[in-house]
């Protein structure tokens, strides 16, 4: 007989957070490291969740009016300087290209770390009149941002997203579509993702280079770190003046049109992994995880179990489920211990005994619930049970949200709770970035994550400098 693989064991979470996370990404073969410090090898399976992810997200983006463009990969420097202040603030992760072939170039090319100007490059042209606005474009692309600290799918120096680009004939219509856009995000995290998370108004210091206003959805992490999930931004009309895009309004006068954009990358399988994960390995849920249910044959050697298994597949795969049957010759245990790993949301047991009494066996990977189920209603219990885990990972990560989040009405409270607790803080503040600097490095990294749109009122004064307060902010460190 052939010899078992075994299977790897994984960090526990508790004793070293970060090791547990490289365990998962790699054991549960979501990536491997390339030759290129920074860069990842997206393996078939992480590379199936993105693709789940980008075909739900997709799906809302043209609900919502977009449609799907290519930009160059490559930025002229003299195209890339028009915009001063977004410049600025990419400026220290810009990777260029400065010969080609064997020539040296006559200009520098940046390797996009976004694309704002080529789009706006392309609006200038296309643009002449009110009726050719809206314009609602988005791209899904990799970009480069020469990261000095790399961590797979958290931070690295090539990443995939999508990139929403739209330019508006007013202001209202161009804040109209930041926020709906913020909430499509929100709603996916919460749909399909199964993660809840606080939306709100970055402050001036935390905002996107060369935007007016940016806006924020910020997911809690099992240990209790922020993820920047994705950013909307409204942008006014300074692209539009710096790039010469006019239109022709309703009243035959030249105005400059209003810009948005917004975006998520691959940085949301970081935080699948970190927020719904365990010690057993990933727990995906059920809406973009590549296998739905996994079938384990039992004494599959024995007469009739694959062709019940085959068939029992074959049933689940018309209702549209994503479900694969596992014939190795591996043994039932290490398959069970595998597809944990690998985070299926449901693992179906069936072997010559259940057969008999016409059942099967179902067990859930978020909570390991194991049920019999008769054969007659399997297809409408699979279903009702990856709902089940759905709500049951989302349920979860909500609890350890609200256990989390702190309030601090002084700054010693702050303090320790940064020190001792971590997770969020909720404090006031008086709106001076002097304060946001000072909790940072007294602190080790806290930062302002938002300005919820509910605010809350906690105290009259900041609690850093005692100053009037204007806003409440979460506060937490981040990835």
């Amino acid at each position: 007989m052939a010899k078992e693989k075994k299977v790897e064991s994984i960090t526990s979470m508790d004793e070293d957070f970060a090791k547990w996370y490289t365990d998962v990404v790699k054991k549960a073969e979501l990536i491997d490291y390339s030759g290129v410090k920074g860069c990842m090898v997206i393996r078939p399976y992480g590379y199936a969740i993105w693709e789940n992810i980008q075909k739900d997200m997709d799906r809302r983006f043209k609900e919502t009016g977009h449609e799907n463009v290519y930009m160059p990969l490559l930025i002229p420097e003299s195209l890339l300087n028009k915009e001063k202040n977004h410049v600025e603030g990419f400026a220290p992760e810009v990777a260029w290209v400065t010969i080609g072939g064997s020539e040296k170039l006559s200009e520098r090319l940046a390797i996009r770390p976004t694309s704002e100007v080529l789009f706006c490059e392309h609006y200038a042209k296309v643009i002449n009149s009110y009726r050719d606005l809206p314009k609602l474009y988005n791209q899904w692309c990799s970009v480069m941002r020469w990261e000095k600290t790399t961590r797979p799918f958290l931070r690295s120096s090539e990443f995939l997203w999508q990139e929403g680009h739209t330019m508006h004939e007013t202001a209202e219509d161009a804040k109209e579509e930041t926020m709906r856009m913020l909430k499509v995000y929100e709603d996916f995290y919460k749909e399909t993702l199964a993660i809840p998370a606080i939306t709100g108004k970055k402050t001036e210091k935390e905002k996107f280079a060369g935007a007016i206003s940016t806006y924020t959805i910020e997911p809690m992490m099992h240990n209790g770190v922020a993820l920047q999930g994705g950013t909307s931004h409204y942008f006014g009309n300074g692209f539009a003046k710096a790039f010469g895009i006019q239109f022709t309004d309703r009243d035959n006068k030249l105005q400059n049109p209003h810009q948005t954009s917004w975006g998520v990358s691959t940085r949301m399988i970081g935080a699948i992994i970190m927020v719904h994960g365990d010690d057993n390995g990933l727990v995906l849920p059920p809406k973009i995880a590549p296998i739905q249910v996994v079938i384990v044959p039992i004494a599959a050697h024995k007469g009739g179990v694959l062709e019940k298994a085959h068939e029992i597949e074959a049933a689940l795969k018309a209702k549209g489920i994503r479900v694969k049957v596992d014939e190795s010759d591996n043994s039932p245990g290490w398959k069970f211990a595998e597809y944990e790993m690998k985070g299926v949301p449901v693992r179906l047991e069936i072997g010559p005994k259940d057969i008999e009494k016409e059942q099967c066996v179902l067990v859930r990977r978020d909570n390991r619930e194991k049920v019999f189920t008769p054969l007659a209603d399997l297809e409408s219990t699979v279903e009702s049970t990856l709902e089940a885990v759905h709500d049951g990972l989302y349920q979860k990560a909500l609890d350890n949200l609200k256990e989390k989040t702190h309030t601090a009405l002084t700054y010693e409270q702050f303090l320790e709770i940064s020190e001792n607790k971590g997770g969020f803080i909720k404090a006031m503040w008086c709106g001076d970035s002097a304060c946001e600097d000072k909790i940072k490095d007294e602190t080790g990294g806290v930062k302002s994550r938002c300005i919820p749109f509910e605010e809350e009122i906690l105290a009259d004064t900041c609690v850093c400098c005692g100053k009037p307060a204007k806003h409440m902010v979460y506060w937490g460190k981040q990835y």
